[in-house]
């Protein structure tokens, strides 16, 4: 995958979580995002699924916002948001990047695992996939490439590895939206 591509997903991410448009991420805007993912699912904002959500984006802002040297009620300009997710994804390693993004996954399968057996199905999946927007005609085969083990089911590792997966430019389907 070259950089340009990899920049241009990373523009598109910082595009979307900057929800009031002022070209600077703010822990608002992962609180406003986290709102907007429950009411996706059908799910109550005060439930604690949606809660999980919000635990998990607001965590991962935290992080950022470390990282790129900001205070605490800081905020990111892109090129500090584009600095260290490329960071994250491309130097500090698999470990790292499902620390910072597991719970998010995490969350988001809590809110889509209908018989609550801690994985995806396809129908489960599916739901996912429209509720972060993604046209549901792309459920189907997007399943089969993120089922890397072939049983029908998604684990959290599962999940993680395609959204890092996505950034490196083997899977075209977002599952963050």
């Amino acid at each position: 995958m070259t950089a340009a591509i990899a920049n241009d997903r990373l523009r598109k991410r910082f595009a979307k979580w900057d929800l009031d448009g002022s070209g600077r991420l703010e822990r608002s805007d992962f609180e406003k995002e986290a709102v907007q993912i429950a009411q996706a699912f059908g799910t109550q904002v005060d439930s604690a699924e949606a809660q999980s959500v919000q635990d998990a984006l607001t965590g991962m802002f935290e992080y950022l916002a470390v990282e790129a040297g900001t205070t605490a009620g800081g905020s990111l300009s892109e090129d500090d948001f584009l600095r260290v997710t490329q960071k994250l994804i491309f130097e500090d390693g698999e470990e790292q990047f499902n620390r910072v993004l597991g719970p998010l996954v995490r969350s988001i399968v809590g809110l889509c695992d209908k018989n609550n057996d801690g994985k995806i199905d396809a129908t489960e999946f599916a739901s996912w996939l429209n509720a972060v927007g993604v046209d549901h005609s792309q459920a189907a085969e997007a399943f089969v490439n993120v089922d890397t083990d072939a049983n029908g089911e998604l684990t959290v590792d599962e999940l993680l590895a395609a959204v890092r997966n996505f950034h490196f430019g083997r899977l075209d389907v977002e599952l963050l939206g």
